[in-house]
């Protein structure tokens, strides 16, 4: 293996990003070293990967991120003594645990380099955690790196991120994202630029899509919606359909995780099936199931909001065709789907299609409206134009 592979091996995840790279790199080796960094950019683009990509360089024993040394492996594998991770399933993270984590900043590291707070979902955090933040950004302790992540700078406030340095990812070249899924999943050609171009350069997604094929079924299912609303009836269904798809994920996801946290508590209580349970364990177990619940109301907004966006590209690609854009679309392989959708709108009534789905966006994921129901005016919003009343 050659030094020069050596030194990207802890960027390999960070799939077209090569100036964001170059900037951590010297960073890690000196030049610009801060203490407080926000990594911020679209759903997928890995912003999470570059700060523990960035922990892993300044922990790293060679100094460059080499990715074979024990600093670096148990960076990237999230057992370092001297870097914590905070991510969330919730809704939000409170203040209490970010209390903890500037606690803990406030040690010295156990080893001889830095010691590295990472938190995943900034823009998560309560007005009173980020309280608690920012006067530990404010008051730096030596040899301590806070890395923040969140989807733009608008979503941090201003008084922390004014105290950070700022690190901007972008939506990563479909070419970029293909060659990547046939590196690191051993799929074809075909298959890798169907999956880049259909998770519209979420690295994530792309790797789903890539690799299980109800993932892609359940795909087809939401982007064949546009043409099939002809009806009161089948936008009611539509809807529907969207719903479960997103609980029936969203439960498939969360079910094995719950039970294994389940299995956890007891352990951590000694709580046999029969036996006899502590005093306080009663209250620990309710603290759980309401955190499980709170999860999983969070992983449905999720699907569903992942849901929105393939549709979202279909709308997109009727547009592109109806102005003659060049290049592929998104969803290449329902071209002729597409067509028949531009012949049965306007440029102008796709984009109030698009207005209706970014608003049923709104009224799930800040104003907690149910699902179904901003599912089903999105949908009678969808309703192609002629279509029946029933």
């Amino acid at each position: 293996m050659t030094e020069t592979r050596r030194a990207r091996a802890v960027w390999d995840d960070l799939v077209g990003q090569r100036p964001v790279i170059v900037s951590l790199q010297r960073a890690a080796g000196g030049d610009g070293m801060t203490h407080a960094w926000l990594f911020t950019g679209p759903p997928g683009s890995g912003r999470s990967n570059a700060a523990v990509a960035f922990a892993a360089a300044l922990q790293c024993e060679t100094g460059t991120g080499c990715g074979h040394c024990k600093s670096c492996h148990t960076v990237m594998t999230g057992s370092h003594a001297d870097v914590r991770i905070v991510r969330t399933e919730k809704l939000s993270i409170g203040v209490d645990e970010v209390r903890d984590l500037v606690r803990r900043a406030g040690l010295a590291p156990s080893g001889d380099r830095w010691q590295i707070m990472i938190v995943e979902d900034s823009d998560r955090l309560t007005e009173q955690a980020c309280n608690a933040l920012l006067k530990a950004i404010e008051e730096p302790t030596a040899r301590t790196v806070w890395l923040l992540c969140a989807p733009t700078v608008e979503d941090v406030l201003p008084t922390i991120r004014s105290r950070c340095r700022l690190v901007t990812l972008t939506t990563p070249p479909t070419d970029d994202v293909a060659a990547f899924l046939v590196r690191t999943l051993d799929v074809g050609p075909e298959l890798a630029a169907s999956a880049a171009r259909a998770s519209q350069g979420h690295i994530g997604r792309a790797r789903a899509l890539a690799r299980d094929e109800e993932t892609r079924q359940r795909r087809r299912q939401v982007v064949r919606i546009p043409t099939k609303v002809t009806s009161i009836g089948a936008c009611m269904q539509a809807a529907t359909n969207i719903s479960e798809i997103a609980k029936e994920e969203a439960e498939a996801i969360t079910t094995e995780l719950d039970a294994r946290e389940k299995k956890d508590l007891d352990a951590a209580y000694g709580v046999f099936e029969r036996g006899r349970r502590p005093r306080d364990y009663s209250p620990a177990l309710s603290a759980l199931e309401k955190d499980q619940k709170t999860r999983a109301k969070r992983r449905i907004l999720d699907v569903a909001d992942r849901c929105l966006m393939d549709l979202t590209s279909v709308y997109r690609d009727a547009i592109a065709l109806s102005v003659g854009a060049p290049g592929a679309l998104v969803n290449e392989e329902m071209r002729a789907e597409i067509e028949q959708l531009t012949r049965q709108t306007t440029a102008e009534e796709l984009l109030r299609m698009i207005d209706a789905i970014f608003t049923a966006r709104v009224q799930m994921l800040e104003f907690n409206v149910p699902p179904l129901l901003a599912l089903e005016s999105m949908m009678v919003a969808l309703r192609l134009p002629g279509g029946a009343g029933r």
